[in-house]
């Protein structure tokens, strides 16, 4: 970012260009500082309304700004001379004020956009008017990495020499509110900062001052660019990391350490409250014994990574709730049940699985999606009817799904428990569940075994017996 402050010497203002939108005449201004360069666009009236303010209120000359001229003002050599006279005029107000640099000149400018304490001096006015608002309502609040960069920075200098009298703009009132908030969105990108040659990926940034997050977000920003992560640890318990390209998760659970290994971990390293990690969208081909220092997690997401296995999740022994959607898995081993006995939810959607066999021990689980995967034999389905608890089943997307009164034959080995059955999201009605009788009846005959009517066993018979 730019720093203004520190750099008041390589300072360079030019307007290299002007362009005219709907007879309207914008002058585009680059402004570089240090490295950092940028563009803004005023049309002269903006520029006539800046020098009213300094001539009056910052003595700045009044005959220096090029005059108007209300005929010929689109004349194409006209307004070449007054691009040039602005790039003057514009040299001329900043060696004159580059000391003090009024906010009005700064805005103009947009280093309230660009550099480092005049962004902290809009934060500051904005969080003096909203902040009381803005915590009595949601306490919720997004930064990108350019505000959380000049914060970081601000930190390093507690008392800078161009700070501002005016209480409105004082840096206490970012820390106020920060130390507050229990949401924080941490929100990255890829692509260049505005119209800057700013980088958001590379600014390093401290998080030390914030105190009660509850609700951590960080998409789109890479994790070793945070060097102190401060109270989050013992604060967060609902963590969120989106495409930030992780690859395991000792990079998110030691992010500021420089030899991020588990065997390297202590107590500090240990989120203490953590009960919902999503990794969703990121590049993780392995769940590392890193997974550990969460030792509370209950909901586990890491749709859409790379995925083929299921390891280390018996280190989180109040995990419930599992998703690994959009994966790499193909097969599932045998044992699944010890790695996943205690799993309520499960999503495996959107892989490549042919059976369902490995699922048919898991006695705890309630809600299973299998969709848009690659079953199609309607037999996979006894491996599941015998789950007790099993309520909420998503089986479409897979070829069997596609197969002739695919909804009854899926119900069917769920045996006098189908109507507990909510299959792809819909509940059977009663035909079905008639029908799903009729082949339970078949499957008995077939099976060379009696009916034992009014038993425990007996099957759900109609009066009458429907077609099928």
């Amino acid at each position: 970012m730019a720093c203004l402050l520190f750099n008041q010497e390589d300072v360079d203002i030019k307007i290299p260009s002007s362009e005219t939108v709907d007879s309207v005449t914008f002058y585009t201004i680059e402004v570089r500082i240090a490295s950092i360069k940028w563009t803004v666009k005023h049309r002269y009236s903006e520029f006539a309304d800046l020098h009213e303010i300094l001539v009056a209120e910052h003595c700045v000359e009044k005959d220096i700004l090029p005059p108007k001229k209300l005929i010929g003002n689109k004349n194409e050599v006209f307004v070449e001379k007054r691009r040039v006279g602005l790039e003057v005029y514009l040299n001329a107000v900043y060696n004159y004020l580059n000391k003090a640099m009024p906010r009005e000149f700064a805005l103009f400018l947009d280093l309230h956009v660009y550099d480092i304490f005049f962004l902290l001096q809009n934060m500051a006015l904005q969080f003096f008017t909203e902040g009381d608002a803005l915590l009595q309502s949601s306490k919720s609040y997004t930064f990108n990495p350019i505000q959380l960069y000049a914060i970081s920075e601000r930190l390093k200098h507690p008392c800078p020499p161009l700070e501002v009298v005016d209480k409105k703009y004082d840096f206490s009132h970012v820390l106020d509110l920060n130390s507050q908030l229990t949401t924080l969105t941490i929100q990255g990108s890829p692509d260049a900062y505005g119209t800057s040659n700013i980088n958001p990926s590379t600014l390093s940034i401290e998080l030390s001052n914030f105190k009660s997050v509850e609700s951590l977000t960080i998409d789109s920003y890479p994790l070793e660019k945070i060097y102190n992560m401060g109270n989050l640890r013992d604060t967060v318990k609902f963590l969120n990391v989106h495409r930030t390209k992780l690859r395991n998760i000792v990079e998110l659970a030691m992010c500021e350490e420089v030899h991020k290994h588990i065997d390297n971990a202590n107590d500090s390293h240990v989120w203490l409250k953590v009960t919902r990690l999503d990794l969703s969208d990121n590049c993780i081909e392995t769940i590392d014994e890193a997974i550990k220092l969460m030792p509370h997690i209950e909901i586990l997401t890491l749709n859409n990574n790379r995925l083929q296995e299921i390891a280390n999740v018996t280190l989180l022994p109040r995990l419930s709730q599992l998703s690994l959607a959009s994966n790499s898995f193909k097969s599932l081993p045998d044992d699944l049940h010890t790695k996943l006995g205690q799993i309520v939810h499960l999503d495996l959607s959107q892989n490549s699985l042919k059976s369902l066999a490995s699922f048919a021990k898991l006695y705890c689980l309630e809600e299973l999606d299998v969709s848009c995967n690659r079953i199609a034999n309607i037999e996979e389905v006894k491996y599941i009817g015998n789950l007790p608890c099993l309520e909420n089943l998503r089986l479409t997307g897979n070829p069997v799904s596609t197969i002739v009164d695919y909804r009854v034959k899926v119900l069917e080995p769920f045996g006098k428990r189908a109507a507990d059955i909510c299959l792809d999201n819909e509940r059977p009605n009663q035909k079905e569940l008639d029908t799903v009788s009729v082949l339970q009846a078949l499957r008995i005959a077939r099976e060379g075994k009696s009916p034992m009517f009014g038993g425990t066993d007996a099957p759900l018979f109609s009066a009458e017996i429907p077609s099928i």
